[in-house]
């Protein structure tokens, strides 16, 4: 899963689109039902009481900054003075990691990414969310609500954060013609054998699913994530296809940007705010959305059902999405904000169209990480899909 998805964003090098050109205020037509997916009954906290002098978060790395790891990135030391809410975070290194952390009950919310909320949900970890209560929630781009990921049924279960891509970076200098299909690392990663990177994690058959979307169509793929047994292991098949031809399967950005640097890698999956640092570093690079469209991550802030201080864990979800404090998490971390008031707020002008947060023509051809699990996400019945467990399993099967 994510290792430490943590890190500034640099300049950007385009112009700021205009917002009202953009699409956002549109309805988003995902639909956000989970097809015969059942949570436990938990109900939604109705009001808001006194706040209990703390809370407890479980986080990716750069998402809960306090100044102590750059004394310019501090967003909670104005929060505890707002509210008396004194925070207390645990950095998780994967999404496994914090659905064990949540599961012990001593944390109040968390930011899930999608390979992990509907086995929050699902097994009643976390509880539905009163949007009432968070005032910003009002803001949050369409494109983000009421999703697969972090709704069921049209019942919130958590408050979006950010939203990014999972991208075709390539060296400029050793791949030609620029490619524009995944079938670069895919079908012809023979041409680039031993220097094609990949995401190291189980949710990378989804890239494969999605490819085969297009290229396979008697697969009837219609969701990367909702796979029966046949189309999983036809995305299997490719992966383990692909093995052969992988340098390196990457979860630590660092190490990614070193590889391209070095031309140990030349072709491969990354995230636009790697793009960037590579080439502020000196690496040739470019990454482009392939034609097939993506895979993707969009983080949800979710409290817990055994909350022992659900005031100050909302009054900290309403805190993060906020325009400027959302703004300055997304500059931090490298991802497009979840607030549309954000872009007015960035310290570089150009950050929101270098990460696309204002065209939600751009994330359509995302699909964002979703939980796999039995009840097929795209709406088919009586039938079972491959659930995340065989993911994982398949996963080192993948990788030998």
């Amino acid at each position: 899963m994510r290792l430490y998805r943590s890190f500034k964003a640099t300049a950007a090098v385009c112009s700021l689109l205009l917002v009202g050109a953009c699409g956002m205020f549109a309805e988003s037509s995902t639909s956000s039902s989970s097809s015969g997916f059942n949570p436990p009954d938990i109900e939604a906290q109705s009001k808001l009481g006194p706040t209990e002098g703390q809370v407890n978060l479980v986080s990716w790395a750069g998402y809960v900054e306090d100044g102590s790891s750059d004394p310019k990135a501090d967003w909670v030391t104005p929060f505890e003075k707002r509210t008396g809410c004194q925070v207390h975070n645990q950095v998780a290194a994967s999404s496994d990691e914090m659905v064990k952390l949540m599961k012990s009950g001593s944390y109040d919310a968390l930011s899930a990414s999608g390979d992990a909320s509907l086995r929050l949900i699902a097994s009643g970890e976390v509880a539905p969310v009163n949007t009432d209560l968070v005032p910003n929630y009002e803001d949050v781009f369409f494109g983000l609500k009421e999703q697969s990921w972090n709704s069921v049924d049209g019942k919130a279960y958590g408050i979006p954060h950010g939203r990014g891509a999972n991208l075709l970076m390539y060296n400029t200098k050793e791949v030609s013609p620029s490619p524009m299909s995944w079938s670069a690392v895919f079908d012809d990663a023979s041409k680039y054998k031993g220097q094609v990177t990949a995401y190291d994690s189980p949710i990378y058959i989804a890239d494969a699913a999605l490819y085969l979307r297009e290229t396979r169509p008697s697969l009837d793929i219609e969701n990367p994530y909702a796979l029966d047994q046949e189309q999983f292991d036809a995305a299997v098949d490719l992966l383990k296809k692909q093995h052969a031809d992988v340098g390196e399967y990457w979860s630590d950005y660092l190490k990614e940007i070193s590889s391209f640097k070095s031309g140990d890698s030349v072709i491969g999956t990354t995230w636009q705010v790697i793009a960037n640092l590579a080439e502020s570093e000196g690496a040739k690079v470019k990454a482009v959305l392939p034609q097939e469209g993506a895979t993707g991550w969009s983080d949800t802030w979710m409290i817990s059902a055994k909350a022992k201080h659900p005031n100050c864990a909302y009054k900290w979800m309403d805190w993060i999405i906020s325009p400027k404090v959302n703004a300055q998490v997304a500059e931090y971390y490298g991802e497009a904000p979840a607030n549309i008031k954000s872009c007015d707020e960035t310290s570089d002008p150009a950050f929101c169209d270098t990460f696309h947060a204002t065209d939600e023509g751009y994330w359509k051809d995302i699909a964002f990480w979703t939980t796999p699990i039995e009840q097929c996400l795209d709406g088919r019945e009586n039938i079972k899909c491959v659930p995340y467990a065989k993911w994982v399993q398949a996963w080192t099967e993948i990788k030998g």
